[in-house]
């Protein structure tokens, strides 16, 4: 097959500062790891500051170390979405190469080699570990642990219809990470929050895998996206009602009842009733024949996500 001589990938988002500040030569290293597509980072970053502000309003004791887990999560989520879009490309450049959309990504352009790809990778997740060293010893177990579904997702398309599982299981994995780092455990309440960030990814995912189901049925990648086809919005309004009720379930699980605050609580709450009506604004806007829309509606899943964490973070000053 005849290697794509491009510096832009093709879904990248539009004049990212990456492709004007970035060295030629480390272009390809920095498209490998999305970081001309901000939105992945964001989806793997939000969960982070959903359980860490979660946990923050349950003990109702902030301290200054959170602000190092807010950044931390968010140095980490960059690196490790990269270390595992790396990996995941290392698995699927054969795969890519015949998928229109992916053709021009750096492996499969031949930009980047196979032993370049491994050897970024490597950096990325040592940079990733060492973040995560800072925090408590339960975190880090937390923390490596997650490394199982992250090695296993790319491999799940092969072999079942529901992938999007997979990578909710992966991708959600800070909404544990942020709730451990500030109190050393687990509880009831980050474990329905993890529950509500995977079924969110298997809203936001179905609707993102559209873009690529011509080529997924020649190349034989599976997807609920292929599974659900023309019901694709009945089924992403079964998942998007569960993201509702578990984010519900984990809030009100959670709630200081010691020290009530009724203004917390019902500025938490809308922001979940905000957070629903997002998910609504998806389900209208969406069209599944549309590639343009489907990128569209996915990527607006940052500003949904957000207002639960802005909501949750204002809930901490009042």
């Amino acid at each position: 097959m005849k290697k794509i001589s491009v510096q832009k990938v093709s879904d990248a988002a539009q004049n990212v500062w990456v492709e004007h500040l970035s060295p030629d030569w480390f272009l390809p290293y920095l498209q490998l790891s999305r970081w001309d597509r901000p939105i992945g980072w964001w989806l793997l970053l939000i969960p982070c500051w959903w359980g860490l502000l979660l946990a923050i309003n349950a003990t109702n004791e902030p301290r200054i170390f959170d602000l190092w887990i807010l950044i931390g999560c968010f140095l980490g989520a960059v690196l490790m979405r990269g270390a595992g879009c790396t990996w995941n490309d290392l698995t699927d450049h054969h795969l890519d190469a015949l998928v229109a959309r992916t053709q021009s990504r750096p492996l499969p352009s031949g930009r980047v080699s196979r032993q370049n790809a491994y050897l970024w990778l490597g950096v990325q997740s040592l940079l990733a570990t060492l973040i995560l060293f800072t925090f408590n010893f339960f975190t880090i177990l937390i923390g490596l642990i997650s490394l199982i579904p992250v090695i296993i997702y790319p491999f799940a398309k092969r072999f079942t219809w529901w992938p999007q599982i997979f990578l909710g299981i992966a991708f959600n994995w800070g909404a544990l990470v942020g709730w451990s780092a500030h109190t050393g455990s687990l509880d009831l309440p980050p474990l329905l929050l993890y529950g509500a960030g995977i079924m969110w990814t298997i809203f936001y995912d179905t609707i993102y895998a559209h873009q690529d189901r011509t080529d997924d049925i020649i190349s034989g990648i599976k997807s609920t996206a292929l599974l659900f086809g023309s019901h694709t919005k009945l089924w992403l309004g079964v998942f998007g009602i569960l993201t509702v009720l578990l984010l519900g379930g984990a809030i009100l699980a959670s709630w200081n009842w010691q020290f009530f605050n009724p203004i917390s609580l019902i500025i938490t709450l809308t922001s979940l009733f905000l957070f629903a009506g997002h998910l609504i604004w998806q389900l209208k806007k969406l069209n599944i024949n549309s590639p343009e829309i489907c990128l569209s509606v996915f990527r607006s899943n940052r500003d949904c996500g957000l207002l639960i964490a802005f909501g949750l973070a204002l809930a901490i000053v009042f």
